[in-house]
C-alpha cells in the first residue's frame, strides 16, 4: 500500500513538472524563467539577452527580452526550463507595478 502511493506521488509530481516545462516552451506568459541544475557551461553559454536574476545551488532564475527564452535556454544545455513569476489562478493586480518589465538593460565599463 506504501509503495502504491508512493508511486501515485511520483507519478503526480513528474506529471505536474512535465506541464509546467511545457507552458515554460508552448507560452510566453512567464516573466522569467528557472533553470534547473545549472552547470558552468550552461551559464558560460546563455544568450546576451538573458540577464541572471536569482542563483542558488540548485537552480538560476533568469529573465529574457523575447518570447523563445525557454528554447533559447534549453539550446545554451539546460536540463529543465520552468515558469518562473505566474500568478496562477489569482486574479490580476491592477497596479503598474505588478506588470512585468521585459527590458534587459546593459551596463558596460566606460
Amino acid at each position: 500500500m506504501i509503495i502504491r502511493a508512493l508511486l501515485c506521488a511520483v507519478a503526480l509530481v513528474g506529471g505536474w513538472i512535465a506541464v509546467l516545462a511545457s507552458v515554460m516552451v508552448l507560452s510566453d506568459r512567464a516573466p522569467a524563467a528557472v533553470v534547473m541544475l545549472p552547470d558552468a557551461a550552461f551559464l558560460a553559454a546563455l544568450p546576451e539577452d538573458v540577464a541572471i536574476v536569482a542563483q542558488n545551488a540548485v537552480s538560476v532564475t533568469v529573465i529574457g527580452a523575447r518570447a523563445d527564452v525557454a528554447a533559447r535556454l534549453y539550446g545554451a544545455g539546460a536540463w529543465l526550463v520552468l515558469p518562473s513569476g505566474l500568478r496562477g489562478c489569482a486574479p490580476p493586480a491592477t497596479s503598474a507595478m505588478s506588470k512585468p518589465n521585459r527590458q534587459i538593460v546593459s551596463i558596460t565599463p566606460p
